[in-house]
């Protein structure tokens, strides 16, 4: 039977004009057209799943989801009082699976390398690493190991954890990193990841850290093969408490739009249940489709440049 060509043409359409590529409106599109399969009962039963910035928005939605598969879901945040209350809350609300509150400051490397060293000494194996916890900053800022906050949080401190969990990770794990369709909008521009201070742009830093994710994706893939694979997904516009804080112009001129966080935590979340993720590694994704890392002129990246990327970031991380 020959395949339908009307999912793959209207997601070229919406892919084209971005805006419905985003929004709510691709998300029912794709999912009506691609006929998207609902996970089965207790699918992630007895997976062990660690995942940051699990408070509020994306993190928050995913983690209910993977607690209604059956997941043990440990949440990683830097305010504790709002860590264990989230915890709490998640576990009540979702009690088909377990999940714990655990604190690190991911601008903090020493609190990362902390919490790495407690889940090791723990010692029980995880089957996926969320990377999810985020910052868009006014201001720049540095942190206490010297780093602009935005890069640390997005890309130094989960490069310095993953490496650390190595050790626990279960044939054949999943690694995802939670990145950003803003990340669209920037090259990779090593020799200038921080950004001086009087050209500081807050929408431009984060957007420079989630190309920067992007980037390391195939360096990762290969790092970690054959023992997990590793993937970034973006979730399109969602409206969280995130883009209320950082962004509230952007809230306001896209209104109704806006995807609903758990709309936006579903591709994340298909990710550690499905099969077709665990074939391949190293790709991002937007509503359970692999994506294109480039879509602007000018904004793509040389291996080389990735190289260099890879050894700042090591060498940031140690």
């Amino acid at each position: 039977m020959t395949p339908n060509p009307l999912p793959q043409a209207v997601d070229l359409l919406l892919e084209a004009t971005v805006a419905g590529s985003f929004s709510r409106l691709g998300y029912e599109a794709r999912r009506r057209l691609d006929g998207w399969q609902e996970p089965p009962a207790g699918a992630l039963a007895g997976k062990r799943i660690l995942l940051t910035g699990a408070t509020s928005g994306i993190g928050r939605a995913a983690t209910g989801q993977l607690l209604d598969l059956g997941a043990e879901v440990l949440v990683v945040g830097r305010d504790e009082q709002r860590t264990i209350r989230a915890a709490a809350e998640l576990g009540v609300a979702h009690p088909e699976g377990t999940v714990s509150a655990h604190i690190a400051d991911l601008a903090d490397l020493g609190a990362v390398r902390k919490l790495a060293d407690e889940l090791v000494a723990f010692g029980q194996p995880f089957d996926a690493i969320v990377h999810n916890a985020g910052a868009l900053l006014a201001d720049k800022t540095m942190t206490a190991d010297g780093l602009e906050t935005t890069l640390a949080v997005h890309v130094v401190a989960p490069h310095l954890l993953t490496e650390r969990l190595l050790p626990l990770l279960r044939p054949v794990a999943r690694v995802v990193w939670v990145t950003s369709g803003g990340m669209y909008s920037q090259g990779l521009d090593v020799d200038d990841l921080e950004m001086d201070e009087a050209d500081y742009k807050g929408t431009a830093q984060y957007a420079r850290a989630k190309r920067a994710q992007v980037e390391l994706l195939g360096l990762w893939a290969e790092r970690l093969a054959p023992t997990a694979v590793v993937h970034a997904m973006h979730p399109g516009w969602a409206d969280t408490p995130g883009v209320e804080q950082s962004l509230p112009t952007f809230r306001k001129l896209t209104g109704p739009a806006l995807r609903t966080p758990d709309q936006g935590a579903d591709t994340l979340v298909w990710l550690l249940w499905a099969d077709e993720p665990a074939e391949v590694s190293g790709k991002l994704w937007l509503d359970r489709r692999p994506r294109s890392t480039v879509h602007l002129p000018g904004t793509g990246t040389t291996d080389h440049e990735r190289a260099r990327l890879w050894e700042w970031v090591a060498a940031a991380a140690r």
